[in-house]
Order: structure tokens, then sequence, then C-alpha cells
């Protein structure tokens, strides 16, 4: 693959979704080739490659410009009839018929006068009893119970992540993941100062030998990893892996923070990490994706003796959650309505996988039956960033899979399809739009 056309196609993906706009000079080449830290005879092919694309153009003795019209060569516009409507995969917030209606009495409830003073107070990370009981009740699976004295709240389960990583790590530690990961942990990573190390997996996901390896060249400093429903692959490790994983992890001292927040859709039988390894894992979750991402509140399960490191972590971070959510969350888990929607989500997460498998049929596409997303690893002809670009400029965004890749010199041509938060005609158009798209050459 050539890297200067790799940079154009994102700087083509930022064009397509706006954040380059029409008529906005781009720096002088020397300062666009110092900010990528690329050579200056590289930024000049970038700068040829999208003019010969159509989407910009130089004036000399001005500098070079986003056009005002994008098109494609021979005239072609990029954008086909139709597709000024808007269809975001990247976003993946479910949402339960009757949402509104379902989570409204708890709410009503909270406004009268003598609940809504209590409910307006601060909160703090460790919340209160009844909190505890209630988030304890529902991370339960199987045989294993949160020791409720263990659980501390934040504001969503991003801020869990973030505090649970900040109370483990400092500047050039180095913090094991899977060769793919969730972003924020990335951007988590980089402003703790420490580096993502990427621990290789196999279909049953981390493969242990690669964690020991990794920790002999230099000792790791935590875990992160989504043993259930991996964003952005879907997969879930089996239980016996998760026993091997939990046996190395105890054998090293290392500490982990396990992130489960799309687990409420898996039916299956694995522990968490945290059950098999409770002096080490950190294990966190939250309401969003469950009930609603505007009003929540991040759980973080945390081994015994690291409660106030972590709760430190939270207040220090500005994360606690606000006392009216956890009133609110206590209301919704205490009465069944965050049961009624995790049903409702899980149906309706099936029928959008079962679009996917027949849109996309034919495709190499891997996603869980009972999953919110998909992962896409295009035909050969793709790179993932060309195919980002020319679906937003058809109206439709999708997260290219350099979004989750650690290893810059990995790069994978896929993407991740959310399949969350489009309405379900919207969302079989836009697969239909894919595929259609995939089928062409770039």
């Amino acid at each position: 693959m050539d890297d200067f056309r790799g940079i154009a196609d994102r700087i083509a993906l930022d064009i397509a979704r706006g954040r380059l706009r029409a008529g906005q000079r781009l720096p002088p080449q020397r300062a666009f080739a110092r900010r990528h830290g690329i050579a200056a005879s590289t930024a000049g092919r970038v700068y040829a490659e999208l003019v010969r694309r159509g989407l910009v153009v130089g004036e000399v003795g001005r500098g070079t410009f986003v056009r005002a019209a994008p098109v494609a060569p021979q005239g072609r516009a990029l954008v086909e009839d139709g597709a000024a409507a808007r269809v975001n995969l990247e976003l993946n917030y479910p949402s339960a018929p009757g949402q509104s209606q379902l989570l409204a009495p708890a709410l009503a409830a909270l406004l009268r006068p003598e609940a809504l003073t209590d409910a307006l107070r601060p909160a703090a990370a460790d919340g209160t009893p009844q909190a505890r009981e209630a988030a304890a009740e529902l991370l339960a699976t199987g045989d294993w119970r949160p020791d409720p004295g263990r659980v501390l709240f934040t504001g969503n389960a991003r801020q869990a992540v973030a505090a649970t990583l900040g109370s483990l790590v400092r500047p050039g530690d180095r913090i094991g993941v899977e060769p793919l990961t969730y972003p924020l942990v990335k951007e988590i990573a980089g402003r703790l100062g420490g580096m993502l190390v990427p621990v290789r997996t196999d279909e049953h996901g981390p493969v242990v030998e690669s964690l020991l390896a990794a920790h002999r060249s230099a000792p790791l400093s935590a875990l992160y990893l989504q043993p259930t429903l991996h964003n952005p692959t879907s997969l879930t490790v089996p239980t016996e892996r998760r026993l091997q994983l939990a046996r190395a992890v105890s054998d090293l001292g290392l500490p982990v923070v396990e992130d489960q927040i799309w687990s409420f859709l898996h039916r299956g039988p694995e522990p968490p990490l945290a059950a098999l390894a409770p002096r080490l894992v950190h294990l966190v979750d939250g309401l969003s994706k469950r009930v609603a991402p505007g009003l929540t509140a991040g759980f973080a399960v945390v081994p015994e003796g690291r409660v106030d490191a972590v709760a430190a972590a939270v207040r220090s971070g500005g994360w606690s959650a606000g006392a009216f959510a956890l009133e609110a969350a206590v209301r919704w888990i205490g009465d069944g309505t965050v049961g009624r929607l995790v049903s409702a989500k899980r149906e309706q997460a099936a029928r959008r996988q079962g679009l996917v498998r027949e849109v996309l049929d034919g495709f190499a596409v891997r996603g869980d039956p009972s999953g919110y997303f998909a992962w896409w690893e295009l035909p050969e002809r793709w790179r993932a960033d060309s195919f980002t670009a020319a679906a937003a400029a058809r109206g439709i965004a999708v997260t290219p899979g350099t979004a989750f890749r650690v290893d810059p010199k990995r790069t994978p041509d896929a993407v991740r399809i959310g399949l969350a938060s489009a309405a379900e005609p919207e969302l079989a158009g836009a697969l239909r739009t894919l595929a259609g798209l995939a089928a062409q050459h770039p």
C-alpha cells in the first residue's frame, strides 16, 4: 500500500464528513509534512493525489483549498441522488420501542419535592447503599454476585474505564490490549503517558503465550480486555480461555480492566473474569447501552483493597455519578424497567443481525447473533479509509478499522457497522447501498 494514498484517504474522509469544509485552506506542504511526520516529497504526492481526485484545487500564490463541490474523476458526482439523508452507523446507542414510556414513571416519582431534594444532593464515588445493592443485583450472573461494598459509580462506563486505568497506570507504563481495541482507551493511554502493547488474539480471544511474552519483554502495569462481545469484532472469549487468562494474570500479579459494556446482550454461560480472578480484575459496566446515554451511570467493581485508590481517581477526574441519575437507576433496576429494556434490545439486535446476514451475504462479515455491531473485512480492492470516505459521500457513516488498531503498521482493511442507532428501514437501505458500493471498484 502506498503511504501517501493512505494519508490522502484520511484527508478525503475529513472532507466527506465536513471536518474540512468547502473553501478551507490546507496548510503549506512543508507544514503538512511536519504535522504528519512525513517527508516533504510525500506531502507533495498527497496533495497531488487530492487534486487528481477532484477534492482540492491549488491556486498559485494562494495555496491549496477544498473544492466547493468535490467530484470524482470523469466528472461523476460523488454523492448519489437522495444521499443527503445521512444514516449514521458510527453511533451505536440502542433505543427500544416505547422506551420513554417505560422510563418516565420512575422520573416522575423523583420530581416530587420531597424526593427531588435528596436526588439533587452531591453523590460520593461509592454512591448510596441502595445504589450499591441495585448495581450488584444488576451485574450478578450465574453463581457470581459482586460484593456491593466494592462497587463504585461514575457518570458513565467510559469514565469508569478512565478512572480504573488512571488508578493503575503512570507515565511510561505499558498496558496490554487486544490488537483492535476501544478507541477511547487509546486516548486515555495517551493522556496517562502509557504505551499500549498489543496481545495477539486468535479465534478464541487473547493468546496467553502472547500475553506472557509481552510481560517478559518489559512488565505490563495493566491489561485492558473486552471478553464479551468485543468491540469491534463481536468475539466472545469461551470459558476455557477465560480460565487460562485468569491463571496467567494471577501468576503475574497483573491488574486487569474488564470492559463488559455490551455483555447484557449475551446469553452465554461464560463467567466474567472478575469472578475468576477477583483480586486483580476491575470490572466496568454501565447503563448507557441498557437504558439511554442521556441519563446514565457507570459501574466499577474493584478488587478488595483498591476501593480507595479507584475512588480517588474518580474524584480527581470529576467523574462522580449524579445523585439524580443514581436514584433513577435504583428505581429502574428495582421495578424491572431495565430488565424489560434488555429483553427488547436483545430482540431488536437479533433482527438487525438478520438484516446484515441477508443483505451482506457473500461478504466477509463477522457479527454475533446477539450483538449490535458487525465487523466487515472488505474486498481486497478496497482500503478501509477509501471505503469509509466513499460511504460518507453516499450519506452513510461507518467506522474504519484504523480507528481501533493499536499497531500503526497493521492496518485492517475493514469497517465496523453500528446497528443500534438507525431505524430499521434506514439501516436496511444503508446496508444495501454499502453492499452495492463494496461490489464496485474504488
